[in-house]
């Protein structure tokens, strides 16, 4: 079931990215892992797949002290400052950056590590009420505020776009967003090139590519629905 989920997926990402005249590696495809066994990721693992997701700080930090061999770990939920200091030196990439103070922790306990922590702006393009993250026109000046933050480096933009029926509702959100990370890198601010656009879920990851997502972060379309009380 795993093989052929991942084999439909990467169809899907093959095909989105050759409609929008990319290769296939040019988009890293993180499969998020949250609330599901490490056997899973296990099996996962065996299939090739090296690069999980995670949303919850303490979830993270137990299947990366008990899983049989390192892999790379993004957190791309919400970010608690006071929860920075267990995964500052854990995940790859922060995806959910959205405060001066969770970027001033961050450089704090980064700092105590002596660890650079790559981390991603999180912009909620759609201004959804139930979801966190930057306004459009808030993300430069925070740039501005933490570019020369010396234990971070700020790669670039996430978006989690609305849950919608047809997923090309989204495309507008997911161009906005490319064009937001294009805009910053035109001003040449010292310390920032910005490179990676994490965007696209299951239900919309082919859109997401065809707008310039580099990161898509699939979850449902790999392990099936979530799985709560394991």
């Amino acid at each position: 079931m795993l093989k052929e989920n991942y084999e439909n997926v990467e169809e899907r990402i093959s095909a989105a990215a050759k409609r929008s005249g990319r290769k296939r590696e040019d988009i890293t495809l993180i499969s998020v892992s949250k609330t599901k066994p490490i056997e899973l990721i296990e099996e996962a693992m065996t299939l090739g797949y090296e690069v999980f997701g995670e949303n919850k700080v303490q979830e993270l930090v137990d299947k990366y002290e008990h899983i049989s061999r390192p892999v790379i770990w993004h957190l791309i939920g919400h970010l608690q400052t006071n929860k920075v200091k267990y995964i500052v030196d854990k995940a790859a990439m922060i995806h959910s950056v959205d405060s001066l103070k969770l970027a001033e922790t961050i450089e704090k306990e980064a700092a105590k590590r002596d660890v650079v922590a790559k981390i991603l702006l999180e912009v909620n393009v759609a201004e959804e009420d139930t979801k966190f993250g930057l306004k459009v026109s808030e993300v430069l000046p925070l740039i501005m505020e933490i570019k020369d933050f010396s234990h971070i480096k700020i790669e670039g933009l996430m978006t989690i776009a609305p849950f919608v029926a047809d997923p090309e509702e989204n495309r507008p959100y997911f161009r906005q967003l490319k064009q937001l990370l294009l805009d910053i890198n035109s001003k040449n601010i010292d310390n920032v090139t910005m490179n990676v656009l994490s965007m696209g879920m299951t239900n919309d990851y082919e859109v997401a590519i065809e707008e310039g997502a580099t990161m898509i972060r699939v979850g449902t379309g790999i392990f099936g629905e979530r799985q709560y009380n394991i």
